[in-house]
């Protein structure tokens, strides 16, 4: 991968160690993990041995940038004060455990207003990201936004919202954000070809900055340009098609830039090994 910080989702069935291991296994230098059940906002405090196994199997591979991403649940934009504070326990609950496994990067799906606005539902969340900022004990790890698809309420869809957010984050250094090609095209940004992505780029680097990008999530689309469906396809065989990957993979900007797949998965892992064997072949 010529030096390339690539990657998969990589499941912590049987402990979070196994995640690197695996990882090692197809090859990657960059893996993302959820550091608990995705679909629960609590969760049992990390063991030291459990910190100590995962901080090992990373050390023990070529994985050089693990990310976590945060449950699925939680939601920063909710105007309903018990949800509101659930997500807000659970996002300190993930900002935790991943500073307690040396992990440097949190992606957030910044959150639903539920009809409540979107001006409301910024609000909300870059004032729940300040008081995490406050009660956290290091600078790390760094909070990184997901832009989305766009579905119903959801917020992040576009590059002003994201940017809306980042400005009412009092601190700068511990935000950043995760471009997702798959949310990015179902949003509407026609990413196809390089001169159409370098487009967008330019963009993006005129209104939020290349340098606040610290992550990719690498996924084809199985719906259209501009349909707001968050459908995540293998890399090449949905509407996105190649040569945005290969655009990306050969920008030297992005060079050691973690780039993660979520593309669908199979039990035996064949999908994943299929999958990053395109991304080889692109490079």
């Amino acid at each position: 991968m010529q030096g390339r910080l690539i990657g998969a989702h990589m499941s912590i069935a049987g402990g979070l160690q196994n995640a690197p291991l695996a990882g090692e296994r197809f090859g990657c230098t960059a893996i993302q993990i959820f550091s608990k059940n995705n679909h629960q906002l609590s969760a049992k405090p990390l063991t030291v041995q459990e910190i100590e196994s995962f901080r090992s199997a990373v050390a023990k591979t070529k994985v050089a940038v693990p990310l976590a991403h945060c449950a699925y649940l939680i939601n920063l934009a909710s105007p309903k004060s018990d949800n509101y504070k659930r997500s807000l326990a659970s996002m300190k609950s993930e900002v935790e455990r991943a500073s307690q496994l040396s992990v440097p990067y949190v992606v957030l799906h910044p959150g639903s207003h539920t009809d409540s606005g979107v001006a409301e539902g910024i609000v909300r969340i870059a004032d729940a990201i300040n008081r995490i900022h406050e009660g956290q004990k290091t600078k790390e790890p760094m909070i990184l936004l997901e832009c989305m698809a766009g579905q119903g309420s959801c917020i992040g869809s576009t590059l002003e919202e994201l940017l809306q957010i980042m400005e009412k984050v009092k601190d700068q250094n511990r935000i950043g954000i995760c471009i997702d090609t798959c949310h990015l095209f179902a949003a509407g940004y026609d990413i196809r070809t390089g001169e159409s992505f370098a487009k967008i780029l330019d963009r993006f680097d005129e209104l939020i900055g290349l340098d606040r990008i610290k992550a990719f999530h690498l996924n084809d689309s199985k719906k259209g340009l501009g349909s707001h469906v968050d459908r995540h396809e293998h890399i090449g065989q949905g509407e996105i098609g190649l040569e945005a990957f290969r655009f990306l993979l050969k920008e030297d900007r992005f060079a050691q830039i973690p780039m993660v797949l979520e593309t669908p998965k199979n039990d035996d892992g064949s999908w994943d090994m299929m999958n990053m064997e395109t991304l080889r072949s692109l490079i």
